[in-house]
C-alpha cells in the first residue's frame, strides 16, 4: 500500500497541473457571469480534451521506446525514437489543430451547440487550436524526460503551463477585455511556454534530441504507431463519453450545458489522484509478474482498489460539505447550482467504481491483455454510457443523464475489477 500511494501521489502533480489549465480557463471566465460563455467552453472544452488524449498516447508511445533503448544501453538509438516524436508528434497534432479550426462550427454544431453559445465556443476553438501542437511537444518531451528518469523537470513542463496560464487568464479576459479569445490566447502563450521548457530538458539538460534527416525519422514511425495508435484509442474513449454526455445534455438548455462543463472540470481536480492510480500501480504490477509473484499481483490490486475507494470517499466527503459553495466558485445561475450540487451530493462517490476500472486496465495492460484495457475503456464510454445517459434523460432530464453516467461507471467497475482477479488467479494457476 505504501508503495501505491508514493507512486500515485507523485504522478499526480503533473497530471492535475495539465487539467488546471482547462479549470483556470473555466473559472476566470465563470467571472463575466454569463451562462452562454459557461456553456461554450463546454463545447470547446472537448476539442481540447480530445487533442490532449491524442498528446497523451503519443507520449506513452515515446517514453515506452526511449525508456527500452535506454535501458538496454542503446542511448543514440534512444535519442533517436526521442527526437522522432516530439517532431511526429507536433506534426500530427498540426494537422489536427487545422481540423478542428476549420471545421469549428460544424464540429460544435453536432455537440449540440447554437445561438450565442456557438459562436463563443468557435471563437475559443479557432484561436486554442494554435496552441494543440506546442501542448502536444510539451506532452512529449515531458513524457521523454520521464522515461530517462527525470520526472522532476517532466513535471516542470506541465506545471509551467498551468502557472503560466493562470496568470495570463485575467489579463487577457479582464485587462485586455477580450472575453473567451482572451482565455484562449492564454492558453496557447502557457502552452509554448511549457514546450520552450520541455525543449530545454531535453536539448540543453539532457542532450536527447539529435539532429536526423526525414527519412530517417520516417522509419521510426511504424514502431511509434504500434505503441502509439492502441495507446491513441483507448484514450478517446474518455472524451467521446464526455461529448455524448454534453450533446445529450444540450436539449436541456445553456444551464444544464454549463452544469456538465464544471462537473467534467472539477472531477480531474478532484480526482486527479484516481485518474493517475494507473499509471502508478501497472509498474508494480508489471514487476511482480515478471518475478512470478502472483500473490503480490493480487494484493496490489487488492490495494490499489481500496485506495481508489478511501480516497474516493474521502473527496467525496469535501464535495458534499462543501456543495452549496462548489457552484458559487463559478458563478453559477439558475439550474446550474442544482446539477453541480446534486453531483456533489450523491453522484460524486461513484468514482470509486471508475478508480476501479483503472486499476484493471493497468493489470491488463501489464498483464499481456492490453486489447482488454481498449475494450473495458471503449465498453464504458459506450454501452456504459449511451443507453444509461439516455435512459436518465427519459426518466429524469438533466439530472437523469448525471444519475445514467453514473450508474454505467459503476457497473463496468465492478465488472473490469471481476475480470482482473479472474485473470491474476488463472496465471497463478498455470504457473504452479
Amino acid at each position: 500500500m505504501g508503495h501505491v500511494v508514493t507512486m500515485t501521489l507523485t504522478g499526480a502533480v503533473g497530471l492535475m497541473s495539465i487539467f488546471l489549465v482547462d479549470f483556470a480557463d473555466l473559472y476566470f471566465l465563470s467571472l463575466l457571469g454569463e451562462t452562454p460563455v459557461t456553456a461554450a467552453i463546454g463545447f470547446a472544452g472537448i476539442t481540447a480534451f480530445t487533442t490532449m488524449s491524442v498528446s497523451l498516447g503519443l507520449g506513452i508511445a515515446a517514453a515506452a521506446l526511449v525508456a527500452r533503448h535506454i535501458g538496454a544501453g542503446e542511448e543514440e538509438r534512444a535519442r533517436q525514437y526521442a527526437t522522432t516524436a516530439v517532431v511526429t508528434t507536433m506534426a500530427m497534432m498540426a494537422v489536427v489543430a487545422a481540423g478542428f479550426g476549420g471545421f469549428a462550427t460544424s464540429f460544435l454544431s453536432l455537440l449540440g451547440a447554437s445561438g450565442e453559445v456557438l459562436a463563443y465556443a468557435r471563437s475559443y476553438v479557432v484561436i486554442v487550436a494554435f496552441g494543440f501542437p506546442l501542448l502536444a511537444g510539451a506532452i512529449a518531451c515531458s513524457f521523454c524526460l520521464r522515461a530517462i528518469g527525470d520526472p522532476r523537470r517532466a513535471m516542470y513542463v506541465t506545471l509551467t503551463s498551468a502557472i503560466i496560464n493562470g496568470c495570463l487568464d485575467p489579463v487577457f479576459i479582464f485587462g485586455f477585455d477580450m472575453n473567451i479569445r482572451g482565455a484562449a490566447t492564454a492558453t496557447v502563450i502557457a502552452n509554448c511556454a511549457a514546450l520552450a521548457v520541455g525543449l530545454n530538458g531535453l536539448v540543453r539538460v539532457q542532450r536527447l534530441l539529435v539532429p536526423r534527416q526525414p527519412a530517417a525519422m520516417f522509419g521510426d514511425i511504424p514502431a511509434l504507431a504500434g505503441i502509439a495508435l492502441p495507446a491513441i484509442l483507448t484514450q478517446l474513449a474518455t472524451p467521446f463519453a464526455i461529448a455524448y454526455m454534453t450533446r445529450a445534455t444540450a436539449p436541456f438548455g445553456d444551464e444544464a450545458v454549463a452544469a456538465v462543463a464544471i462537473i467534467n472540470r472539477l472531477i480531474p481536480v478532484a480526482f486527479g489522484i484516481i485518474f493517475s492510480l494507473s499509471g502508478a500501480v501497472g509498474p508494480i504490477i508489471g514487476q511482480n509478474f515478471g518475478a512470478r509473484q502472483m500473490d503480490r499481483v493480487r494484493h496490489a490490486l487488492r490495494d490499489a482498489m481500496l485506495f481508489a475507494a478511501l480516497y474516493t470517499l474521502a473527496t467525496s466527503l469535501v464535495l458534499f460539505v462543501f456543495r452549496h459553495q462548489i457552484p458559487g466558485v463559478f458563478h453559477a445561475k439558475g439550474a446550474t447550482v442544482g446539477l453541480v450540487s446534486f453531483y456533489c451530493t450523491f453522484l460524486a462517490v461513484s468514482w470509486a467504481f471508475t478508480g476501479t476500472q483503472f486499476v484493471a486496465q493497468a493489470a491488463f495492460n501489464n498483464l499481456h491483455r492490453p486489447h482488454w484495457a481498449t475494450l473495458t475503456n471503449w465498453g464504458r464510454a459506450t454501452l456504459g454510457t449511451v443507453p444509461f445517459v439516455n435512459a436518465g434523460a427519459a426518466l429524469d432530464g438533466a439530472r437523469g443523464i448525471l444519475i445514467g453516467s453514473a450508474a454505467g461507471a459503476t457497473v463496468f467497475g465492478i465488472a473490469a475489477a471481476a475480470v482482473a482477479f479472474r485473470l491474476s488467479a488463472r496465471i497463478k494457476k498455470h504457473q504452479v
